[in-house]
């Protein structure tokens, strides 16, 4: 019985030294090339020193930014903003500036549409909200300060201002072009670009009259249409504000007079319908219309 114990103790040790020797990392399978099976890291099996071999000429450390056995790599060069190719506008007139360029820019703006009442040549809040107003509708920075682009832009739409127009005794608008939807039939032919309202019969203008529009968070729609409601003393259950002289040409939005419009101009916008200012054009207007009557707003 105690030979068969002595026998079983020495497997058990044999057993315990092979799962220490077999479990761990070779050499060959550590990251540094080490042994850790046995103290300080040597190998279990000792194999003779190679001969001592002749040393090459030791490569210099690693640096940032260079690989071994190669020339140091530059650091690349921080790469520079793109360069605008347009230089800034510079400001011609602004708030407080006048003169008789100021009045002439005025008269300009009245051309089409966006300047009320007579050239005053100070550039005060009026004028920066008419200036502010045309740069949106162009896509200009709306900054109200009449900037070299902004006084092209509007150069290249309006004519040289005559002397009634410099003295508020008239204001010459550019013509109205038709639309050629608006060519054949009974059709109010509404021009968002010069801002008016033409009363077009068989390719005949009969009246003209300045119009206002929605502001960008209530637009005015675009399109053919037709009148399917007239209401001459309609008011708005939306707004419970009054509409005179109503005609509807899509869902809620109709031609109609704003008193709004006539106090206040261009200064404001409506919720989308078509102003007319003219409480006496537009009279005329809706005496003639009729259901059916097409409708066109177009730029």
């Amino acid at each position: 019985m105690p030979r068969t114990i002595a026998v079983r103790g020495t497997l058990a040790m044999l057993a315990v030294l092979a799962m220490v020797t077999g479990c761990t990392a070779q050499a060959a399978d550590r990251p540094d090339g080490r042994d850790d099976s046995r103290p300080g890291g040597s190998s279990a099996v000792s194999s003779p020193a190679p001969a001592p071999a002749a040393s090459p000429t030791p490569e210099p450390a690693d640096e940032p930014g260079r690989e071994p056995g190669h020339e140091p790599k530059a650091a690349p060069e921080p790469k520079k903003p793109p360069e605008s190719s347009a230089p800034p506008a510079d400001v011609l007139m602004s708030q407080g500036s006048q003169g008789a360029k100021v009045r002439e820019l005025q008269a300009r703006l009245a051309q089409i549409g966006w300047f009320d009442g007579a050239p005053t040549g100070f550039y005060g809040q009026v004028t920066v909200a008419a200036v502010r107003g045309f740069q949106g509708k162009r896509g200009l920075p709306a900054t109200g300060k009449t900037d070299t682009v902004t006084w092209r832009r509007l150069l290249a739409m309006t004519t040289e201002p005559t002397a009634g127009e410099l003295n508020g005794e008239a204001v010459r608008k550019p013509a109205a072009k038709l639309d050629a939807r608006c060519l054949t039939g009974r059709v109010m032919c509404v021009s968002k670009t010069t801002r008016t309202l033409s009363w077009v019969v068989d390719g005949t203008v009969r009246a003209t009259m300045d119009v206002r529009f929605g502001s960008e968070y209530t637009p005015t729609r675009e399109g053919s249409f037709s009148v399917f409601l007239t209401s001459r003393h309609h008011v708005s259950t939306l707004y419970d504000t009054p509409m005179p002289y109503a005609m509807f040409f899509s869902g809620g939005q109709a031609v109609h007079y704003s008193s709004d419009f006539a106090a206040r101009g261009y200064n404001g916008a409506s919720h989308g319908c078509v102003n007319v200012r003219d409480r006496a054009a537009i009279a005329a207007l809706f005496a003639e219309v009729r259901k059916g009557d097409k409708v066109v707003v177009h730029w």
